[in-house]
């Protein structure tokens, strides 16, 4: 491809994806350090959330990296090609780091359980705190636990790279079809990323109890939320012209879904219980589907939510060139689905 936009473009979202990932490589490198001096990296040097955040760094990285042959080699199959070879870079990496770090604390612990840890007390707060309460909502260790980590990275890696090769190949062949839900992936892709970064440096200022402040219950709901609907519009991207059953029900399933997910996850983190996002009627689970009538309507916002935004990027702006290009059978430049 000999379009100067399209090598600019390349080029920049490369620089861009490797100053994003600089701090999270550098905690990488710190903790690898670290190991190779000690044998286990101490606590006071542990840097917060190394994993998964340095495999996500490095399976952007590697996407952003092969986006200019991937799409000159497969083209419209690009984005399947490098999210596929992103993700299992992911998972390598994070595997690596989960087995082979440890952290000391009173004794050395896989990097692995000390996450866990992370999840319910920051790390300053990991010599001080009085941990009867964490520990009967602990109820022994679970490698389940991390299935909320993996969705999270997993739905972040896609998410940014549906914008990364889409906006790429809209450079490519002009076909502005899908520019709309690219500006929503990205807008979305980016709030998430934003409110995870919030969430590493302050764990939403939960202090460990099952009932936490109004402050933190409602960044958690709105993170539940939004990861839904940044995993509903990356489907509702990849399903544009479809039909309005697989362009905007779908989405707004999936959203559900993984919000869903999410909250499954929380559960295998806490023996089975779920934070309390306040006292009452209204915050108490219902009986073995453990879910309160707030979680319900954080389920309810993740799917309406997303519904909408598809709908609005279905219709696309009146008397542009967004929307369904009939050039393409009404489909679209969709990088997922056969043509």
């Amino acid at each position: 491809m000999d379009d100067p936009r399209y090598r600019r473009y390349c080029r920049l979202s490369l620089a861009g994806v490797a100053a994003a990932s600089a701090y999270p490589l550098y905690m990488g490198v710190r903790v690898l350090l670290g190991m190779l001096r000690n044998g286990a990296v101490p606590i006071e040097e542990y840097p917060k959330y190394v994993i998964p955040y340095t495999p996500i760094a490095l399976a952007l990285l590697v996407g952003a990296l092969l986006l200019p042959p991937l799409q000159k080699r497969f083209q419209k199959s690009a984005l399947l090609c490098g999210s596929l070879l992103s993700v299992a870079v992911f998972f390598l990496a994070e595997r690596l780091l989960e087995t082979k770090v440890l952290v000391q604390t009173l004794e050395p612990v896989p990097l692995e359980s000390w996450q866990m840890a992370l999840c319910y007390v920051p790390p300053e707060q990991y010599r001080t705190r009085t941990w009867e309460a964490v520990d009967v909502l602990l109820g022994g260790y679970s490698p389940l636990f991390k299935l909320h980590f993996y969705l999270i990275s997993v739905v972040i890696i896609l998410s940014l790279l549906n914008s990364l090769y889409g906006f790429a190949a809209l450079l490519r062949s002009g076909d502005r079809s899908r520019r709309t839900a690219l500006t929503v992936q990205t807008a979305a892709g980016l709030a998430f990323l934003g409110m995870c970064i919030w969430a590493c440096f302050t764990a939403f200022y939960r202090s460990g109890e099952l009932t936490v402040s109004p402050l933190s219950a409602v960044l958690m709901a709105v993170f539940f939320a939004l990861l839904g609907v940044t995993a509903g519009v990356f489907v509702g991207s990849c399903t544009l012209g479809r039909g309005p059953l697989l362009s905007t029900a779908l989405p707004a399933v999936s959203a559900v879904l993984v919000t869903l997910a999410m909250y499954r996850g929380e559960m295998f983190l806490l023996n089975g219980n779920l934070y309390r996002l306040g006292t009452g009627p209204l915050f108490e689970g219902l009986g073995a589907l453990v879910l309160a009538p707030i979680d319900l309507l954080v389920l309810a916002a993740s799917g309406l939510c997303t519904l909408l935004l598809c709908r609005l990027i279905a219709r696309g702006p009146r008397g542009s060139a967004d929307g369904p290009d009939p050039r393409n059978g009404g489909t679209g430049n969709n990088p997922l689905l056969p043509h």
